[in-house]
């Protein structure tokens, strides 16, 4: 472990790390896994980790009970913000992996209830799995709040109009899995309880490929959606460079099994 992170001083979530797979599960099912100050500064510190721990080649994201993958903010006890308006940040700077510049692989397994704030994590996750039990949903302009960070992101994995349906009718309608399959949100939809089984073989089959090849594939997509088509396909070249600075394969071609090579 890196210097200063304890696992077992984590008060708001469990992490474990085996066979290069970190996997982090939200742990508050009593608050229906919602995120409260401890959760965003236990995030800060779990994604450094992440980064800094080169055995970690990729994250497996899930949470705790029955109920709910994630209902958002924690409305009893809120995140405390600055008084100075301009000294205040957002919980999602701490809380996406993203935002905090994590380039390996994020598998995140929903179910139950995955709502508002849910979103800053299957936003910026790299694969989107859900139960059959699964329902996503933004309440903000329910509760008379914009709905602004949540449907940004979430702009960049759907399209447009699926993305304004959910964050304009908030309370007055849950995504089903099926639907959450149909424009892209999740690529695949299993049973409750085949689904952390489902998410650690996902990260199983990444972890076991080459860990340059596999971050910079997910930073060069990544950073790509902040620049037009063209700029990205120039900026593109760089990142074999950067991840081959030899100008070798990590991996014989000759040794790869040809018959694996199949789409789920």
């Amino acid at each position: 472990m890196g210097s200063g992170f304890d696992p077992a001083r984590l008060e708001t979530v469990t992490y474990d790390v085996a066979d290069h797979i970190a996997t982090v599960t939200l742990n508050r099912p009593e608050a229906m896994n919602s995120f409260n100050q401890t959760m965003c500064k236990e995030f800060t510190a779990i994604w450094n980790q992440v980064k800094s721990d080169d055995d970690v080649h990729v994250v497996v994201l899930r949470a705790a009970g029955d109920r709910a993958f994630c209902t958002g903010v924690d409305v009893k006890e809120g995140v405390p913000q600055e008084s100075n308006i301009w000294s205040q940040t957002d919980p999602g700077e701490r809380l996406s992996p993203k935002t905090n510049h994590v380039w390996k692989p994020v598998v995140c397994a929903v179910h139950g209830m995955a709502a508002g704030g849910a979103f800053y994590w299957i936003n910026e996750s790299d694969i989107v799995i859900c139960s059959d039990d699964a329902t996503f949903f933004d309440p903000h302009v329910s509760y008379g709040l914009t709905a602004a960070l949540e449907p940004i992101g979430l702009a960049r994995r759907i399209p447009l109009g699926e993305t304004l349906r959910i964050a304009l009718l908030g309370l007055d309608e849950r995504l089903s899995p099926e639907r959450a399959l149909q424009i892209g949100l999740v690529s695949e939809v299993v049973p409750r309880a085949e689904l952390w089984k489902r998410a650690a073989e996902l990260a199983a089959i990444i972890a076991s490929k080459p860990p340059v090849a596999i971050q910079g594939t997910v930073r060069a997509v990544w950073e790509s959606l902040d620049s037009t088509r063209s700029q990205a396909l120039r900026t593109a070249y760089s990142y074999p460079q950067l991840g081959n600075p030899i100008g070798q394969s990590q991996v014989s071609r000759s040794s790869v099994n040809r018959r694996d090579w199949t789409l789920r």
